[in-house]
């Protein structure tokens, strides 16, 4: 489900925290898995007694977002508490607490419905990237989706960035992005300011840039309304006209959340006609629908679920699709409503998340708290060194506890790496150069 948004000084922050609220609530306060497909505000199923969003937007930083809402949750009613779950799961992720993220928030939108799952002898698994580029060869519109507090739902988006170019698709929209940065495509990066919160997580940031870097004109589609039902709406016609009704040969990639790209109501209340579902009526262009946030670890689970017997019958390593053995089709567990569905490999739970390595694109450096000058908890980031200190760094940390070491992923270039407190005081700072591999 989504939520309609929070809004700050003018601009909408996609924090989302109003119809995750009643999902996540039913299966923490228990209730019936039809219950949670029930389109609820807070207000009508989930009542909070506090503003966390408002209590924390004020504050400096997201380091100092993260701490107070770590805080306060031992103060708070359970409720309340789901509140402060998910934002500080969405600030985890974009701290680089990418495990901590998922584990915080173990947000299951998956499948609710019986799916029969597919065996390795009708199907084989092969890279995510590649087929979809084959599948997108006469297409005019793409759409993936992510899982807003889980950055391993954008790996496969920057695969797909050249590939697509390659293809000929011109435009590529981000859910992310706000509507009022007119130097974007100037600058070649996104700050702090671009978008919503969740553009300050690194990964999502990459995104913009590649984008702009392999020559996407690249579109802001927010909608300036609070109604769900209004919001997909305006999404759609806001696409429709900053895109293919200025060039009507366009070809549009479109990364958003959940079931924006639904082509067919139901994952947000039958009423709901989807973002995609009414792109695809005003364009007369049928998107080729890709979701991943189904078939995605989301921390423990029992030994019957549904993810964990799919993996266990295709042990993929990258983001995967399955093809038909014997007619090549793309498997989709949800035909109504999507075209394909990518399988991620989970985490590894490691120190950081193995999958930030991008296939080989990204190098790790290592970092370690000395950087902090013993004032923790500290946040370490990397910025390409060309990029203002708003923009968004290519990756980043935060350290908790002293004597401690992790690692960053890089691409190659030169970076200024510094570490900040939680008022965004400079502690200290170091030039980095990675080398291309094999240099």
């Amino acid at each position: 489900m989504e939520a309609s948004e929070v809004k700050s000084g003018g601009m909408k922050h996609a924090w989302r925290s109003v119809a995750w609220l009643p999902a996540i609530a039913t299966v923490l306060l228990g209730g019936t898995a039809a219950a949670q497909q029930k389109p609820a505000t807070a207000s009508s199923s989930l009542q909070v007694s506090r503003d966390l969003f408002a209590e924390t937007i004020h504050l400096k930083t997201d380091l100092a977002r993260y701490l107070y809402l770590r805080e306060v949750m031992p103060q708070l009613t359970l409720k309340d508490r789901l509140v402060d779950q998910q934002l500080l799961s969405s600030i985890e992720d974009e701290l680089g607490l990418y495990d901590e993220a998922i584990m915080d928030f173990p947000f299951d939108n998956r499948v609710q419905t019986p799916v029969t799952l597919p065996l390795p002898a009708d199907w084989q698994a092969v890279d995510a990237a590649d087929e979809i580029a084959r599948l997108s060869s006469e297409r005019r519109i793409v759409m993936i989706n992510e899982a807003h507090h889980d950055a391993h739902t954008r790996e496969l988006t920057l695969a797909l960035l050249p590939k697509l170019r390659a293809e000929g698709f011109n435009y590529f929209a981000a859910e992310a992005l706000g509507n009022d940065d007119p130097g974007l495509m100037k600058r070649g990066y996104a700050i702090a300011s671009t978008g919503s919160q969740y553009l300050h997580e690194p990964l999502y940031g990459d995104i913009i840039r590649e984008a702009i870097r392999l020559g996407f004109q690249v579109v802001a589609y927010e909608s300036d309304v609070d109604a769900l039902a209004d919001r997909e709406a305006g999404q759609a016609r806001l696409l429709y006209r900053q895109v293919f009704a200025k060039d009507p040969k366009a070809r549009l990639f479109v990364h958003a959340g959940y079931a924006h790209i639904d082509k067919a109501p139901g994952n947000l209340g039958n009423a709901i006609q989807p973002m995609a579902m009414q792109l695809k009526q005003l364009t007369g262009f049928d998107p080729l629908s890709i979701d991943q946030t189904r078939w995605r670890d989301i921390g423990p689970m029992p030994k019957g679920d549904p993810y964990r017997q799919l993996y266990g019958q295709f042990p993929v390593e990258r983001p995967s699709v399955l093809v038909s053995r014997e007619n090549g089709s793309v498997w989709a567990s949800d035909p109504t409503r999507h075209d394909v569905d990518v399988i991620l490999p989970p985490s590894g739970h490691q120190r950081r998340p193995h999958w930030l390595g991008l296939d080989g694109a990204r190098q790790t450096r290592v970092i370690s708290s000395d950087m902090c000058q013993r004032q923790l908890p500290c946040m370490v980031e990397a910025r390409f060194a060309g990029e203002s200190e708003d923009a968004i760094p290519a990756d980043r940390y935060v350290f908790l506890t002293d004597n401690s070491m992790n690692s960053l992923y890089l691409r190659p270039g030169e970076y200024l790496v510094t570490s900040w407190d939680r008022e965004g005081r400079r502690l200290s700072q170091r030039n980095l150069k990675v080398d291309p591999p094999g240099s």
